[in-house]
């Protein structure tokens, strides 16, 4: 018995299938495109030549010369490596124990409200929309030794702090002030988390005698676990490359206390004009972070399976 015409006719309706299924996602990949050329150009050229320019002396009268690994010995011999890098843990430690649960604390509270929710909503999220040199100066003038922080402990008895002067107290007034002016994009993502959540868990738990505590607890954290880690990720990450207060406000002061690791290759880049070590800075905060995310992503898979 001849199988062939029952084959070639299998074979035919296998490649009109698979070619009307590629049809069908032509569209997808056209809309696409633009996007691939936008990430190609402002997101991985500029990293894939960050890590060629690493092994580069850059100079761009004489040109560029090939140095090898010598910018990397340079990056990894400086003397305030390490005080960036404690700097910057530091600094990430702080962002995640005073401004980590602030947003979700506010989210809670105001999905919790029955009345003036949208109110809400809009006062928390003001802080975000003033621009950062109006932020400096205001605070600035909060953090002074005669502004209005102070002249409120003096009037309870408490000695002046220097804010910005007191190495011990420098990184924790950056942080707290870059937590009231960030807090309030953070809050909108989880309150939309939040109000995603059926609303018959919270009735039926109500009905059961839940109070606000159970609810919180059982129902509201749990359903946006998975937002907390992403968005306890993305804090890492934005932490890990904070410079532009600590240039601002103090430009690494005092004594260095500021200085993160990002701040250390500005200056690398801005003031001493050494693009190379600057780069070889960049591509070792570049792997670092890598880990992080890979890492991220392998358990975000186990808890998933």
């Amino acid at each position: 018995m001849n199988h062939a015409p029952v084959v070639e006719k299998a074979q035919r309706a296998g490649s009109s299938y698979k070619s009307g299924k590629y049809k069908r996602y032509v569209w997808g990949f056209v809309f696409v495109i633009p996007a691939i050329i936008v990430f190609a150009l402002f997101l991985w050229t500029p990293i894939v030549k960050g890590v060629i320019y690493s092994f580069y002396n850059i100079d761009f009268v004489k040109g560029n010369t090939f140095v090898g690994w010598a910018n990397y010995e340079k990056a990894l011999s400086d003397p305030y490596l390490l005080t960036a890098v404690k700097n910057t843990l530091y600094y990430m430690f702080l962002g995640v124990v005073m401004g980590f649960w602030v947003p979700c604390l506010f989210a809670i509270a105001i999905s919790e409200l029955r009345w003036f929710q949208g109110f809400a909503r809009i006062s928390a999220y003001l802080p975000n929309v003033v621009p950062l040199v109006v932020m400096y100066g205001l605070w600035r003038w909060f953090y002074d030794p005669v502004g209005p922080i102070n002249g409120t402990l003096s009037q309870l008895g408490v000695e002046p702090i220097a804010f910005l002067t007191n190495p011990s107290w420098s990184m924790i007034s950056i942080v707290f002030m870059e937590t009231w002016q960030q807090f309030g994009s953070a809050m909108l993502i989880y309150l939309a988390g939040i109000l995603s959540v059926p609303r018959d868990h919270y009735e039926a738990a109500e009905i059961d005698g839940a109070g606000v505590w159970h609810r919180i607890r059982y129902i509201t954290l749990p359903s946006i676990k998975n937002l907390l880690i992403l968005l306890f990720l993305l804090q890492i990450i934005a932490t890990s490359q904070g410079f532009q207060t600590q240039q601002a406000l103090l430009d690494g002061g005092p004594n260095n206390a500021t200085l993160t690791f990002a701040l250390l290759i500005i200056k690398y880049a801005t003031m001493r004009l050494n693009y190379g070590v600057a780069s070889a800075l960049g591509v070792l905060m570049f792997l670092v972070l890598s880990i992080v995310a890979y890492i991220h992503f392998r358990l975000s898979n186990k808890e998933e399976s």
